[in-house]
């Protein structure tokens, strides 16, 4: 009976003990932080990535997120020309006869393809006099002097960059990477890769400049529409007709 009022009292003294409840409360706030942050953490995990226009991304199944297909820091895979570099008459689709135009242009007057393609790059009134016109003075030129077309081709390839980074266009020197791997080191630097583009742009209008020309005619006319065919609707008002209520006999 002694034993088991002795238990009873050590008890009350462990339960009423200041000591006891201190610690007890210590533990209690040092998990409770815990549990916070770990509810934090769920929520910022589950939550999907949003982009700056207020759109919800995706995630992959690397748990990266999506922007456009494409995830967050890598670069977008470059589409393919429509055509290759010497498919002269083009492809037999809706624009068969556009590309029939266009390798005539290509091969008889390339100054006047030349300008139309700037043209519709540019969009801008004067657009094809101003590559027009300087495009036929060195093709005249170089082919009074040196017996052949090597002054236009080094102002006329700055178009075929233009289109390869507009529509984000595979260029020679990536086609080559790609087919037999020897440029790896300099396809990771993205500068370095964009000056090697560059020189590739230019030996291509200097090598086979009608067939460049007439490659990107054909690209720019399926992709974008001449800028004298943007018309515009026009929205007509016709007056109701006169109405006339019949009298019932």
């Amino acid at each position: 009976m002694a034993n088991f009022n002795d238990n009873n009292n050590s008890n009350e003294n462990q339960e009423s003990s200041p000591l006891l409840s201190k610690q007890v409360l210590d533990e209690d706030l040092k998990e409770k932080p815990n549990v916070k942050k770990s509810k934090e953490t769920t929520a910022v995990l589950s939550s999907p990535p949003v982009d700056s226009t207020g759109h919800v991304l995706g995630w992959t199944a690397d748990g990266l997120p999506l922007v456009h297909r494409s995830v967050v820091g890598e670069p977008l895979r470059r589409s393919q020309w429509n055509s290759s570099l010497f498919a002269c008459l083009g492809r037999n689709d809706e624009f068969c006869s556009s590309d029939i135009e266009v390798c005539l242009l290509g091969s008889l007057v390339p100054c006047v393809l030349y300008g139309t393609n700037a043209e519709r790059l540019g969009s801008d009134p004067g657009t094809f006099a101003n590559h027009c016109l300087p495009y036929s003075a060195l093709y005249l030129i170089g082919n009074s002097f040196f017996g052949w077309n090597c002054l236009a081709p080094w102002f006329s390839y700055s178009t075929r960059t233009a289109i390869r980074r507009k529509f984000n266009l595979e260029g020679s020197f990536e086609a080559l990477n790609r087919s037999c791997g020897c440029c790896g080191g300099c396809m990771e630097d993205e500068l370095q890769r964009e000056q090697c583009e560059l020189t590739c742009d230019l030996a291509t209008h200097v090598l086979c400049h009608p067939c460049a020309v007439c490659q990107e005619g054909r690209e720019v006319r399926r992709r974008l529409h001449h800028p004298g065919f943007n018309t515009q609707a026009v929205l007509a008002m016709v007056p109701p007709g006169e109405q006339s209520m019949a009298r019932g006999d």
